[in-house]
């Protein structure tokens, strides 16, 4: 039986403004430039200052102190706007004139290197050669089917196939195996290859044939890769009758081969850049905390805007195509100013949050002894500012902090407590760096087990379980006790 009835309910809902706050919270630095870049570009109302007054130097990378924001105070984002403020609203106009730096240093173009891509160096090689129309279309099929890292894991079959549907090429399976051949000769070694074996193969028999740990060096690869992969060397030198210090030398020409030869190409032309949100230094003992200017851009309502905003006010409104321009550049307005309040309040919420970070770890920012670090949650930092922890979430997850050791991510300061034999609560990154001092000064030859590992860290006063042992040693990426042994 239906029926209606009537009821109030109690509801949160973020507004567009907190939404978008949010949003542009967890967009790391490296990020932001592309999406103000992509903000100008949807509203015109919204402009970059720093082009308009090209007359003005622009620093590619000032330093911001947080007492400059302290000074302008907190917006909040349910602020309404009256329509004189949408003309008379200097702040806006001249936002981010304050942050340039004292460092007058020109911006230079960092010249950028000419490279080719994988793909394109193996298309090189193939073009070098002298091949008919139908093997060459073959060679280009088999060149853009590899993967990344340089292996063709196409079936042969399946090749054949989209040859004949997209070349109109009817090719038989030992044209395109003879095809597949002639590229695994190009460089680097091992491209071309259908496995693992068959890539340490090609590199193997590209070397000096000779030379008898070479030929030592295929034997293990062709007959007894699993058990290579699985370090059982004992077994390994009984089936090819040779001593330790000749299995030694094998197995170290096959470690100094490549895996993935395609990764070795591209990596020369792929390099990870970390833009730090925040700069700490030390002057004489004290932290100093700065805030990198690409998080302050100079941002403004644009003037054309204001002064067309002016013109309709004064204007009659009776007309339905002059209210409709009126809405239209209200709303662009608003949508300006609402995002130039979204990059000032993440600009203040990074710094509170990494000043209450910094003030929290300050001895270990003093030393970068990691051994100073405090056992320090989510929940401590978001207490201290009065935040959301969901908010120190996103802080600490995206941004990077440059010190006078080393640049890091901001999650790499939290960690867990571990109660010491004395009752002392020590963070469990020192247990974690006690724990990795153990295992780089074992003895290869028999590496500690996780068993061993928790007695000795129990010895050191930290009486933690073995399955907690294991997990920090994967954490730190550090393999099993039979996966270290070396000879």
């Amino acid at each position: 039986m239906l029926k209606q009835t009537l009821q109030q309910k109690l509801l949160q809902k973020l507004s567009p403004q907190q939404i978008q706050f949010i949003k542009l919270l967890q967009v790391p630095t490296a990020s932001l430039d592309a999406r103000i870049k992509e903000e100008l570009e949807e509203n015109p109302a919204l402009e970059d200052a720093s082009l308009v007054n090209m007359n003005e130097p622009l620093e590619e990378y000032p330093d911001k102190d947080p007492d400059d924001y302290e000074k302008e105070g907190e917006d909040s984002f349910e602020e309404e706007f009256s329509l004189e403020e949408y003309i008379q609203d200097d702040d806006y106009k001249d936002y981010g004139s304050n942050y340039n730096s004292d460092d007058e240093e020109e911006h230079k173009e960092i010249p950028i290197p000419v490279q080719y891509s994988f793909f394109e160096k193996l298309q090189n090689q193939l073009d070098l050669l002298p091949l008919t129309d139908k093997e060459y279309l073959i060679g280009n099929q088999i060149i853009g089917s590899l993967d990344d890292d340089g292996y063709l894991r196409r079936p042969i079959l399946s090749l054949i196939d989209d040859l004949a549907f997209s070349q109109n090429v009817m090719a038989e399976e030992s044209e395109v195996l003879d095809m597949l051949h002639i590229i695994q000769g190009f460089e680097p070694a091992g491209i071309g290859a259908r496995n693992l074996q068959e890539c340490l193969l090609i590199q193997l028999r590209k070397k000096d044939q000779n030379n008898e740990i070479i030929q030592k060096a295929i034997q293990v690869v062709e007959n007894y890769l699993d058990e290579f992969t699985k370090k059982h060397y004992d077994k390994i030198e009984k089936q090819l009758n040779v001593t330790s210090d000749e299995l030694k030398e094998i197995i170290n020409e096959i470690l100094k081969l490549n895996p993935k030869p395609g990764d070795s190409s591209s990596a020369s032309g792929k390099q990870l850049q970390i833009i730090p949100d925040f700069h700490i230094t030390n002057n004489d003992g004290v932290l100093h905390l700065t805030l990198n200017g690409r998080n302050a851009p100079e941002l403004r309502i644009s003037r054309t805007y204001q002064e067309m905003f002016e013109h309709y006010e004064k204007a009659e409104k009776t007309d339905k195509k002059m209210k409709e321009a009126v809405q239209f550049v209200k709303a662009k307005i608003d949508s300006a100013k609402w995002f130039i309040d979204a990059i000032k309040q993440r600009q203040q919420t990074l710094l509170k949050t990494m000043n209450a970070i910094m003030n929290y770890q300050y001895e270990y920012f003093l030393t970068g002894d990691e051994r100073k670090l405090k056992p320090m949650i989510l929940k401590d930092i978001a207490e201290e500012i009065g935040m959301d922890i969901s908010t120190v979430s996103r802080v600490a997850n995206s941004k990077y902090v440059q010190t006078e050791f080393g640049t890091f991510l901001l999650k790499s300061f939290f960690s867990e407590a571990i109660q010491t034999d004395s009752g002392e609560e020590v963070s469990n990154k020192e247990v974690k760096k006690i724990l990795a001092e153990c295992i780089a000064n074992e003895d290869k030859r028999k590496p500690l087990a996780d068993e061993k590992l928790t007695e000795i860290l129990k010895e050191k006063g930290y009486s933690i379980a073995r399955r907690t042992v294991a997990k920090y040693r994967e954490s730190m990426n550090i393999p099993v006790a039979r996966l270290r042994k070396e000879l």
